[in-house]
């Protein structure tokens, strides 16, 4: 199961939808959706009316990105699925990548799609956005000790038994730096991480929900997870 968090996504969701369903892959996706305002949620529910695989869950409001993955990947387990992953809805996230991150996961416990390996890239984007982006995963970098070249990429499979053992409940980050913590806890219990290179696209639609208050509460919890391990 992808869990793919929207809010305000609508002229998105129906392309990200028809392209995973062009896969072939089997797989299921839940929308997780805050009450947006241009109506994703419902959207998203009439989609779901004509696809057995298509799930959603409706939120009374925009409560943050970590915590609507926690939700997501609890909602996963319940459903007894094996394979958990997280992507973004503003097709920043190719699906077509898919079936490499998945063929990865054999000899893995966790794959990332990765922009900064040879073969990945970012498309569409401005220079001060490159420096936020390989700075923030640099400075996590060092910080956290680790080998990962993309830590705050949010494009991911998770085998269950990952879930299962990172305690979601303990979970401290709630925005971008969900995607530093989720992998740093990883790596700290010893489960196999795998990069696998992407291109992220820049949405073509909609406004980026990045903003000077998110990479601050990222810039400090990287610190805070090294402290607390």
């Amino acid at each position: 199961m992808i869990v793919v968090p929207t809010y305000n996504e609508r002229e998105n969701l129906l392309p990200l939808i028809e392209q995973m369903e062009g896969l072939g892959l089997g797989l299921d996706v839940l929308v997780v959706d805050d009450n947006s305002p241009d109506g994703t949620g419902r959207l998203a529910q009439e989609l779901a009316a004509a696809r057995s695989w298509l799930h959603v869950m409706h939120r009374p409001g925009k409560l943050g990105l970590g915590t609507a993955y926690v939700e997501g990947f609890r909602y996963a387990l319940d459903k007894g699925f094996d394979v958990v992953g997280e992507m973004d809805a503003d097709l920043s996230h190719n699906p077509a990548f898919l079936p490499a991150m998945l063929r990865a996961l054999e000899d893995a416990d966790l794959v990332l799609g990765s922009r900064y390996l040879p073969g990945g890239g970012v498309r569409n984007w401005g220079m001060m956005r490159k420096i936020i982006s390989q700075g923030g995963s640099l400075y996590a970098r060092t910080i956290l000790g680790v080998g990962v070249r993309d830590l705050t990429g949010g494009y991911k499979l998770f085998r269950r038994q990952v879930l299962e053992n990172l305690s979601l409940d303990a979970v401290r980050s709630n925005g971008y730096s969900f995607q530093v913590e989720m992998t740093y806890r990883a790596i700290r219990r010893g489960y196999r991480v795998v990069e696998v290179p992407i291109v992220f696209e820049d949405r073509r639609v909609g406004k980026s929900k990045l903003s000077r208050q998110v990479v601050l509460e990222a810039m400090l919890m990287v610190p805070r997870l090294k402290l607390g391990g």
